[in-house]
């Protein structure tokens, strides 16, 4: 199935399905949400593996991540992917639950793995990603402050850090 013709199913404000969908092109309605995807992978020198974004998504780099296609569950959506955008196959049993939350129009479940990555193995899908590499925090950080990272997903690796005990919750507010 083609990208553009992906269906995402809406649901409401309690993240229910409410039979209906939309396509990626289409405007989302007041009170409709989508559900969405992150995933942050840390390796043992507490590096994260990010992404340059294709041109044509705007070309920040980010965490990878993607829309839930209609009848798929949160888990299997971030499993594929990280298999269409990096060429990694990883498994249920190593991932896990950071966070969800409802923000603006989705939901965005956000997915933590530490696992060793050889970038040269990985495969990227060259239309929505052009390059991956390992950074550090200060130097997400750095890429944020020269408006190079994208927002939402500084948002999410923060919200990881919380949860992995890296920074307190007024570190936080003030990254």
């Amino acid at each position: 199935m083609q990208e553009n013709m992906e269906e995402r199913d809406f649901l409401d404000k309690r993240r229910t399905q409410i039979g209906e969908t939309t396509t990626k092109e289409s405007n989302i309605a007041e009170e409709k949400y989508i559900q969405v995807v992150i995933m942050c992978i840390e390796n043992q020198k507490k590096e994260f593996l990010i992404q340059k974004r294709a041109q044509n998504k705007n070309g920040k780099w980010a965490l990878t991540g993607g829309h839930v296609i209609s009848g798929e569950n949160s888990v299997h959506a971030i499993l594929r992917e990280v298999q269409e955008e990096l060429g990694l196959t990883l498994e249920e049993k190593e991932i896990e639950l950071v966070f969800s939350k409802r923000a603006y129009d989705c939901f965005v479940d956000l997915y933590y793995t530490k696992k060793e990555v050889k970038l040269e193995k990985l495969k990227l899908e060259k239309k929505e990603v052009e390059t991956v590499k390992w950074m550090n925090l200060e130097e997400i950080k750095n890429f944020r402050k020269n408006n190079a990272f994208l927002e939402c997903h500084y948002d999410c690796l923060q919200e990881c850090m919380y949860f992995l005990g890296k920074i307190q919750e007024e570190e936080k507010k003030n990254v």
